[in-house]
């Protein structure tokens, strides 16, 4: 496994890193100085605008009189409130993860005949290339299901006819193919893991033309293929509400930034996937889990209010947790008072959590939500208000599921498929321009010095700005 690392000794790459840290040192008051918008956000903690878009409005304050005004959070779908969305799918009871792919894509809800129709071309394209299963998935396994779906993505191109042609037509046939392929890839690449590396059985079962995606995943994943209705269409409302979060989102914008450089669509959502991946984005419904883990295992009565704050508290001072002062599933760039997906999240939580004899930890969770905001206004002296994000009860929804937590990531990804798809064509569409912001050199000139004059141990200056020279 760590054949590259183990031909550089310790010494050796210690002494490295050493040279590296010393001559890549800035100067954190010269992001002020120069107004950087680190992270692409205003100083008020609002994004830069960097483009428009007609597919999603995440909306969680308005400004008025130039200040910000915190409000519930709404998120929207070309138009169409996520909270409707889901309400009218619930209220016929049938799944609706298909219908907001039809949405995001092609901008309309789908008739009946639309939804229909789409389903069925979704089922035909599931199939995965012939050897494709064999040679990419089961000869390469990956501890890590997300590297493994960056990877299988990739190689989709090797497999395609045409996979340089950028059209709106071939693009969108790459989209939907990969959109089906998604969960059938990831359910292989789970499977080879569990034998691979954690010594257990590999089942692997045929799809269901019939089944939604929902349907598919679950079937895929459980050894006896079998799951209730109440399960599967719990599993689509996940879907549904991790479809789409906006341009700005960091996969997102990722699959935008390649796109713009009018690369193939495999490269482009592979960086979606790349993205998705980190702890401060898609994996963050991992380290939800791992701190409850964490608060259940330091704290003697996980009721007492008091004993769970005072955790907090350590927690945000970096003296507990994984060190990072973070408290996962807090916390938003845009909602400020509310995230209408933790809310649709937690109501459908709150009714299986007896069934499922998950209270206690339940509980524990509304407890974090609850205190989280006032620790951090009285350790942090801070008066921004937060509010819980969807990852918050998420990985609850997935371990209530029985979906194991290496797939928490890849069930995100399979459900931000069609956003991604959806922003690369818009940025095709109306784009323009290769995407390229700024950065400011703050390095100084240096005269080159021949190799034999040159001594060890030497440490360039640190930076002036020119008008303190």
């Amino acid at each position: 496994m760590s054949n590259y690392v183990s031909k550089i000794s310790n010494d050796s790459l210690s002494f490295l890193c050493e040279e590296l840290k010393k001559n890549n040192k800035i100067n954190p008051d010269d992001f002020t100085r120069y107004d950087v918008k680190r992270g692409l956000r205003n100083a008020d903690g609002t994004g830069v605008m960097a483009g428009l878009t007609r597919i999603c409005s995440v909306d969680g304050y308005y400004v008025s009189d130039g200040e910000r005004v915190p409000r519930d959070g709404r998120l929207i779908y070309r138009g169409y409130d996520l909270c409707d969305i889901v309400k009218g799918c619930q209220e016929e009871n049938r799944f609706g993860f298909e219908e907001t792919v039809w949405l995001l894509l092609f901008g309309t809800l789908p008739t009946t005949a639309q939804l229909d129709m789409f389903c069925e071309i979704l089922a035909s394209c599931r199939d995965l290339p012939e050897d494709f299963i064999e040679d990419m998935i089961m000869k390469a396994p990956s501890p890590n299901i997300m590297n493994k779906l960056g990877r299988a993505v990739l190689a989709l191109y090797s497999y395609d006819e045409n996979p340089e042609d950028i059209s709106i037509e071939n693009t969108v046939r790459q989209s939907i193919q990969l959109i089906a392929q998604l969960p059938i890839i990831m359910s292989y690449a789970y499977q080879v893991k569990r034998r691979h590396y954690d010594g257990q059985s590999m089942y692997i079962h045929p799809t269901n033309p019939y089944h939604r995606t929902a349907e598919t995943v679950l079937g895929a994943i459980r050894s006896d293929m079998f799951f209730t209705d109440e399960e599967a269409k719990l599993l689509d409302l996940c879907l549904i509400l991790h479809a789409e979060h906006g341009g700005g989102n960091n996969s997102a914008f990722a699959t935008r930034v390649l796109t713009s450089s009018l690369t193939d669509t495999y490269a482009a959502i592979s960086a979606g996937i790349g993205s998705l991946k980190g702890p401060r984005h898609g994996g963050a419904n991992i380290k939800v889990q791992e701190m409850i883990e964490c608060i259940t295992g330091n704290v003697t009565d996980t009721t007492d209010e008091d004993e769970v704050a005072a955790f907090l508290a350590k927690i945000i001072n970096r003296e507990a947790g994984d060190g990072t002062g973070l408290v996962y599933g807090m916390g938003h760039a845009v909602y400020t008072v509310s995230d209408p997906r933790t809310i649709l999240l937690k109501e459908q939580a709150a009714k299986l959590i007896k069934e499922k004899g998950y209270e206690d930890k339940f509980k524990l969770i509304e407890l974090v939500e609850k205190l989280s905001p006032e620790v951090f206004a009285r350790v942090k002296g801070s008066a921004k208000r937060i509010c819980a994000n969807v990852d918050m009860y998420s990985g609850l929804i997935y371990e209530m599921l029985g979906i194991p937590e290496d797939l928490f990531t890849p069930m995100f990804t399979i459900a931000r498929m069609p956003g991604w798809a959806a922003h690369r064509i818009e940025e095709l569409t109306t784009g323009g321009r290769i995407i390229r912001p700024a950065y400011k050199s703050v390095s100084i000139p240096n005269d080159y010095c021949p190799i034999g004059q040159r001594v060890e141990g030497y440490e360039a200056p640190a930076y002036v700005p020119k008008d303190e020279r």
